[in-house]
């Protein structure tokens, strides 16, 4: 017993075995990964542990860690915690091999030389198991001052495989013909001394995500070193996502910041080289050169048209403007029967005043232009191959900037992508790919599962309102209980979602 505080309460520590949970809605996105066949796909793709190994496999591994990201926990240590969970634990125990053949299950039960104790997997465990996905021989590779991407081992991209197919189970649920890609890097920071140090001077890991805006799920993720430039083989990293694309999608489109202005990857979009697919529409932020700005300086102040509002309903509040630039730079080239490319300059007002003595280029962080009769502005360019207007172009350029930054947001301080575990980096790798699975399936949850309200909410509000709910966890009649306060909101949102899991599952896959 504790002493008292200040408040009228204690806190009894309760020996006795009672089912209690805290998670009481974390079991139905077992249910979802079931649904999804989950573990059907790791047990294809990975194969770190081998099916001859001994203790925990692949599948368990890699599903109490989704779970762990969905529960909360950011830390290998917190397996403790989720396994003290003790009615969560029961599920787990009562679960896990659900619907196997018993000559499976005796194989599962084999591995173990001693009775099995735990629900999840231990810390210990699961460093080990992080462990099987680095390949040190690798890290000889590496050359001081060169960005180096290590190959990844044949476990890695299992996972990736993984979290093609939960892409493939969201478009047979909710199927869609187009695909627009946004593709951005993000930095993870880290206190790992074998990190190395990024663009802005801290030690990060900088994964290249390839995001899907229908379904608003990740496709595709490349793991790499903080020093690694976002724009570096992207080319070769978009070809690896159009690779993880489901049957289904006809036509694919492109969106990138200036990261994407590379002469193959816009070439290969505009020429069609992709046999599936053939031409890629694509929008990237164009390099502001000075043979860019050369000719932005000689359109008349006539060309420049204020940026209008989405609805067509007035000019939109930021104030932009933006004119079609002739301009042709070398990679172009003036092929007759060749792509045509199109450039949109953006100017924005510059409020700041300029310092005396001091250059342009040395005050400000972006790239500014001073025009005659219009002041210093902000300017920004566009380089595509779509036949937009120029607003509903750059309006549809600038939805990369909202929900696919958001996710990045979701990876790194919702779930557990911004605490790497380990100084390996395949380790690292692993711990982010599993963190992806844990990032689709919510949004597979939240979007067609659960709806409703639910649709655009983060997942700090599901754990809130759904996924930490308190109950009890009963045996009864060689079936678990999950028994929760009568009127709590929680229990219509959870027979929905249990409604639509269970028609998913008894649908025949594509």
């Amino acid at each position: 017993m504790m002493a008292q505080g200040v408040l009228p309460i204690q806190y009894i520590e309760d020996h006795k075995s009672n089912g209690a949970t805290s998670l009481g809605g974390l079991p139905v996105y077992a249910e979802l990964a079931m649904a999804a066949k989950l573990r059907d796909s790791v047990t294809r793709h990975v194969a770190a542990r081998g099916p001859g190994g001994q203790g925990w496999t692949d599948a368990e591994v890699v599903l109490a860690t989704v779970l762990l990201n969905l529960a909360g926990g950011e830390a290998v240590d917190d397996f403790d915690t989720l396994e003290a969970d003790e009615g969560f634990a029961l599920v787990m125990r009562r679960t896990e091999w659900h619907g196997l053949p018993r000559d499976e299950r005796r194989a599962l039960e084999r591995r173990w030389r001693k009775s099995r104790e735990r629900a999840v997997p231990s810390p210990s465990a699961v460093f080990r198991y992080l462990e099987l996905f680095h390949d040190e021989a690798q890290e000889a590779e590496r050359q001081p001052g060169k960005a180096f991407i290590p190959k990844p081992t044949a476990a890695l991209t299992g996972l990736g495989r993984v979290n093609a197919d939960m892409v493939a189970f969201a478009q047979r649920v909710a199927p869609q013909e187009v695909a627009t890609l946004d593709m951005d890097a993000t930095l993870v920071a880290t206190h790992k001394r074998s990190a190395l140090f990024c663009y802005k001077s801290f030690r990060a890991y900088q994964p290249l995500n390839t995001w899907w805006a229908e379904h608003g799920l990740v496709l595709h993720s490349e793991f790499r070193d903080g020093n690694v430039p976002a724009g570096h083989e992207q080319l070769r990293v978009f070809k690896d996502g159009l690779g993880c694309l489901p049957p289904g999608v006809t036509r694919v489109r492109l969106r990138s910041d200036s990261a994407g202005y590379q002469v193959e990857l816009m070439k290969y979009c505009a020429e069609g080289l992709n046999e599936k697919f053939g031409v890629i529409d694509f929008a990237i932020s164009a390099d502001v050169t000075q043979e860019f700005k050369q000719a932005v300086a000689e359109l008349p102040a006539s060309a420049w048209k204020r940026l209008q509002r989405r609805d067509g309903k007035g000019p939109d509040p930021s104030a932009h403007e933006w004119a079609e630039v002739v301009y042709v730079p070398n990679w172009a080239g003036h092929s007759k029967n060749g792509p045509a490319y199109r450039f949109v300059a953006i100017r924005e007002p510059l409020r700041q005043l300029d310092l005396p003595g001091v250059g342009e280029e040395q005050q400000l962080p972006f790239p500014t232009m001073k025009f005659t009769t219009a002041g210093r502005h902000k300017l920004f360019g566009v380089v595509t191959n779509r036949d937009l207007p120029g607003d509903e172009l750059i309006h549809w350029h600038r939805d990369r900037c909202g929900k696919s930054e958001e996710a990045h947001a979701v990876m790194k301080d919702d779930l557990a992508g911004g605490q790497l575990p380990s100084g390996k980096f395949g380790a690292n790798a692993a711990w982010w790919a599993m963190m992806l699975i844990a990032f689709n399936l919510n949004v597979i949850m939240k979007k067609h599962a659960l709806g409703g309200p639910w649709v655009e909410r983060r997942i700090k509000a599901l754990r809130f309102g759904f996924i930490r709910l308190a109950g009890w966890v009963v045996d009864h009649a060689r079936q678990l209980q999950i028994r929760v306060n009568a009127g709590h909101p929680a229990l219509r949102w959870l027979a929905r979602a249990r409604r639509k899991i269970l028609s998913w599952l008894n649908e025949p896959s594509s």
